[in-house]
């Protein structure tokens, strides 16, 4: 198990994107890179690369990875080996170091999907066609869309003063589909209501 929570030196997007391209899997950047790649211009200071893979895919990618990179699973608080051959049922979080001593690289989510449908975590009633959850740059970078890596940020339990700002920033330029998309999103997941709704209507 490792503790060094803090201890980061990341890639960058680009070398991220080297290292799977490699790989046979269905990958895109996530996290506050992904809406960056979406505005065309970086907004703000990253602490990581995030990148999405789906679960069913997880051993290819280990298979993959594991030639060169340690890799942890992030569950409950704790960074333990992932293992060959365990399939993670429920880890939705892998963090990517060369070996047990090296600073974190980068960071891997999991996500769900359902033949050709993504489900989102947090509310399964949520899903997407795979083939509309990810763009791409005019370099070819794939990027989660921005509508569903915003939902991923305004559906945690506490939202981040990054992730607020990070919807203000992108909100004006999200196209009216996403927006409406987002805003049905957020209110099934949260029927009671949410910060996020009074912004999108008096943005349209």
């Amino acid at each position: 198990m490792r503790t060094d929570i803090n201890n980061w030196v990341t890639l960058n997007v680009p070398e991220v994107c080297t290292i799977y391209s490699k790989i046979p899997v269905t990958w895109c950047i996530a996290g506050g890179w992904a809406l960056d790649l979406y505005v065309g211009k970086q907004s703000r200071e990253h602490d990581d690369v995030d990148l999405i893979i789906l679960r069913e895919e997880q051993l290819t990618t280990f298979q993959y990875l594991s030639k060169d990179w340690t890799l942890y699973k992030a569950e409950n608080g704790k960074l333990d080996r992932w293992e060959e051959g365990e399939f993670l049922a429920v880890t939705n979080d892998i963090w990517v170091s060369k070996d047990s001593n090296s600073p974190w690289a980068f960071q891997i989510m999991l996500i769900d999907s359902n033949h050709d449908s993504w489900i989102y975590g947090r509310e399964k009633s949520i899903r997407r066609p795979m083939a509309d959850i990810i763009a791409k740059t005019k370099e070819g970078i794939p990027y989660l869309k921005p509508e569903i890596q915003l939902l991923y940020k305004g559906g945690s339990l506490k939202i981040r003063e990054k992730d607020h700002n990070d919807f203000l920033n992108v909100l004006p330029l999200l196209e009216p589909q996403s927006k409406e998309w987002l805003k049905a999103s957020l209110q099934t997941q949260f029927p009671e209501g949410h910060v996020w709704m009074e912004y999108i209507e008096n943005n349209n």
